[in-house]
């Protein structure tokens, strides 16, 4: 009966006055005005349109070979942005080519909506019947990789336009198989997130790591785990990826000959990550003529690795191909000591980041070793850290080689430092020079730093950084001066601190306490936190009235 009775409602808006509401409610297409000469946007240049298309969605065309949840953005929905440039695609055919050129360069599945749309469509998402209300969601991650590999097998021109593949952990990790089809068919991928099994040899991950080695030839950044041995091993001879830039190498028992045979196989890689390898030593690092030698890298980092000393470095960057390349340095945990530090400083003119991180047990005499010296230096982590110690000691073992560094930066010979990070809240002290003679010559030049550093101190790992600007010392200074901060928010009361605080009130400083919380919260009885005088005398009053009510 309903169905008869909607034909008979449109029968009736054919005539009189129902027709005349209904014309008065229906869409009216748009009509734009007739434009005279020739559109603007068609004669601008084709850089110039692409600049202007990627501000819409900035997340294509990021470049970096870092996971989805690594190279999260600022702020912003990334499924939102590339809805929008989507739908600048239907513009003309001129857009249609630009837009997909961006959009199909660094493809992001997200999980979520990241804005208030997310709140719809995750009731919409669900599964829905007579009997079951509360539907299990729609797992909406992987109907995107489906789509997403039926898109690029169809479609050969778009396919060669994907550069970066990136999802999210669990999607990686259960759609294996739709993984590899999708690879199977981007030729010049050079990065995309995988699943943990294929950088162990995985038996799930073996048909995706084939697919990868034969249809992507363009690969930029891989990772070997424990259990990949034999694969890591076959590298120098199959050779799969000429273009890799990246190689990380975390626990693997693998002898000195055969690391350096992998590494010099790859001519373009930059950056090598060592961590946990037992059988590395100094060796790696000497010159054979009947084997290869260790390739030249810009970014070098060594985390538990007790056989590679600063004597097999001083080796490696005697080598002038070897100096001019390594800019980046990173030694956690390896069996360079703190005072042996200034040989791979002399013998590394262009480093620009050192980090070194390393337990102590001895007190340093600076008298013994040469200072400090770089010309090249900007960013220097120095955590030196020492065990518990007896609460009677006047000073733990560490303070020694802060006040050995203190003296190497004060006598001027690290020109270009701009941050340092220790792990010690008595350095800024030590970088302030003692105060000038009342009656010392004026025109003499003034001792310590010759521009503002950035020192970043804590006492415990676990803590934030603390901020001290240190500024050099002037004409009218001549000592300088340090500034310090401490980690504080400032949250307007009306707007992030909910309503109870009021419409006007001042702004509040939330203090950190070092472990991601704050010392001070609002009262949750949803009025505004008074002075403690006040707050107890209204607790004392209220007390007899709420202690039976929570009784029952």
């Amino acid at each position: 009966m309903k169905f008869l009775q909607h034909i008979r409602s449109k029968s009736r808006l054919k005539n009189g006055d129902d027709a005349q509401i209904y014309e008065y409610k229906a869409p009216t297409a748009f009509s734009p005005r007739n434009r005279t000469g020739r559109d603007g946007i068609s004669r601008l240049p084709l850089k110039l349109l692409t600049e202007i298309l990627s501000n819409i969605c900035p997340h294509a065309c990021d470049d970096n070979y870092l996971s989805l949840e690594e190279s999260m953005g600022d702020g912003g929905c990334m499924l939102c942005d590339m809805r929008d440039l989507a739908q600048c695609a239907l513009v003309s055919r001129r857009f249609l080519v630009t837009t997909q050129t961006i959009l199909y360069h660094n493809v992001r599945i997200d999980p979520v909506h990241y804005c208030e749309r997310e709140v719809d469509l995750a009731a919409k998402r669900k599964r829905k019947s007579f009997f079951e209300r509360n539907g299990e969601p729609i797992d909406a991650p992987k109907q995107r990789v489906e789509q997403f590999s039926r898109t690029v097998r169809d479609n050969q021109s778009l396919a060669i336009q994907v550069e970066f593949l990136k999802m999210p952990y669990m999607t990686r990790e259960t759609c294996i198989a739709d993984l590899a089809r999708t690879v199977s068919a981007l030729p010049n991928l050079k990065y995309v997130d995988l699943p943990d099994g294929i950088y162990s040899d995985d038996r799930s991950c073996v048909t995706l790591k084939q697919e990868l080695e034969a249809r992507c030839p363009d690969i930029r950044k891989m990772k070997y785990l424990r259990g990949a041995e034999r694969s890591f091993a076959l590298l120098s001879q199959s050779r799969p990826w000429q273009n890799l830039e990246i190689l990380e190498l975390s626990r693997l028992e693998i002898d000195p000959n055969t690391l350096v045979s992998v590494l010099a196989s790859f001519p373009a890689l930059h950056e090598v990550r060592l961590e946990e390898l037992p059988m590395i030593d100094d060796t790696i690092f000497s010159r054979n003529n009947s084997t290869s030698s260790f390739p030249p890298i810009g970014t070098f980092s060594l985390q538990s690795t007790p056989g590679l000393t600063a004597l097999g470095f001083e080796a490696y960057l005697s080598r002038p191909e070897v100096r001019e390349v390594l800019t980046n340095l990173t030694i956690l945990d390896t069996g360079v000591i703190p005072s042996e530090l200034h040989r791979i400083l002399a013998t590394a003119p262009y480093l620009r980041s050192l980090r070194i991180n390393q337990t102590i047990h001895r007190a340093l005499t600076p008298s013994s070793i040469p200072p400090l010296t770089s010309r090249s230096l900007q960013t220097f982590h120095f955590e030196i850290e020492s065990p518990s110690t007896s609460p009677h000691d006047l000073q733990p073992p560490s303070e020694s080689y802060y006040e050995y560094l203190a003296s190497s930066i004060l006598a001027g010979n690290f020109p270009s430092l701009d941050s340092l990070y220790a792990l010690s809240t008595s350095l800024p002290s030590l970088l302030l020079p003692p105060p000038a003679a009342p009656f010392a010559n004026p025109k003499a030049p003034a001792s310590g730093l010759r521009r503002p550093l950035m020192l970043y101190t804590k006492l415990i790992p676990e803590h934030d950084w603390y901020l001290t600007v240190i500024t050099p010392p002037t004409s009218t200074n001549r000592r300088g001066s340090a500034t310090a901060t401490r980690p504080i928010s400032f949250y307007n009361g009306s707007t992030q601190l909910g309503p109870q605080w009021g419409d006007k009130a001042r702004d509040s400083v939330i203090v950190g306490n070092g472990f991601g919380g704050f010392l001070a919260v609002p009262n949750e009885d949803g009025t505004r936190p008074s002075s403690s005088g006040g707050y107890k005398h209204k607790h004392s009053r209220s007390k007899s009235k709420n202690s039976a009510g929570w009784m029952g």
